[in-house]
């Protein structure tokens, strides 16, 4: 077993009991209590674990969101990748909305500049990258900004949203599951999300292998609400094959 592939069924493990011990992974993995330790150091700079004593439990038991600098700094291949094939999502001409995310912002930075495009984003961060594109049009969601995703949220965001209708939603989401869609812990985003995918034609997600049955608090959306769902290669198989026979379509870049 690869190192990755180990830590991916670490994190699997931590998610599903609430905690993992040393011990009982070293056993369970056939290697030895150091490499379990290094997994889980991974793992908690990955901002998916935090160490306890023996042990890890995951993030999502603690009610602990990691901020963009952390999330933007893990996976950053995969999510590259992911971006780019997410390109075949973009309509000819038109307008997109854009979530805030660190997966989504790739998507940003590779954006055509041979398209007229609308783009709504609810990210100043995003609204600043975009703003010099001469073939843009940017529309930025305002509200209140959270100091954690860099996000807008609140009213102030979901008014205008509920006035648009785009062609193509890009959606980012911590967590997403067979069992309860996309999830994100925090309520005021998750509205926003909502209404998001309410506003678009189509909705595209964009996730990395370690969102992948992982549940937040706050529901945004159903898999039924997806047309396409864009990952990397380390998603396995038999979850791809879940997801697509609840008929998503499921591209892994």
């Amino acid at each position: 077993m690869y190192a990755e592939e180990r830590q991916q069924a670490i994190l699997a493990k931590a998610r599903a009991h609430g905690r993992v011990d040393v011990v009982g992974l070293a056993t369970e993995l056939a290697v030895t209590t150091e490499t379990v330790r290094r997994d889980l150091t991974v793992l908690e700079r990955a901002g998916v674990v935090r160490r306890v004593h023996g042990g890890a439990i995951p993030v999502e038991r603690l009610g602990f969101e990691p901020a963009v600098a952390t999330r933007d700094a893990v996976m950053t291949a995969e999510k590259e990748r992911i971006a780019k094939a997410a390109l075949a999502e973009l309509p000819e001409e038109g307008s997109v909305v854009i979530d805030a995310g660190t997966t989504t912002g790739r998507l940003v930075d590779v954006l055509p500049a041979d398209r007229e495009l609308t783009v709504v984003v609810n990210s100043p961060a995003l609204a600043t990258k975009l703003a010099t594109r001469a073939n843009l049009t940017v529309l930025l969601l305002g509200g209140r900004v959270r100091g954690r995703t860099l996000a807008t949220v609140d009213e102030w965001s979901l008014a205008p949203l509920s006035q648009l209708c785009v062609d193509v939603a890009f959606m980012a989401t911590n967590g997403v599951s067979t069992a309860h869609g996309l999830t994100t812990p925090d309520l005021a985003e998750a509205a926003v999300k909502r209404a998001m995918i309410g506003a678009a034609r189509r909705a595209v997600l964009l996730a990395d292998h370690t969102k992948f049955g992982n549940d937040c608090l706050a529901r945004f959306g159903d898999l039924s609400g997806l047309d396409a769902l864009i990952t990397d290669s380390g998603l396995d198989d038999e979850t791809a094959a879940d997801f697509e026979q609840r008929g998503v379509r499921v591209v892994r870049a």
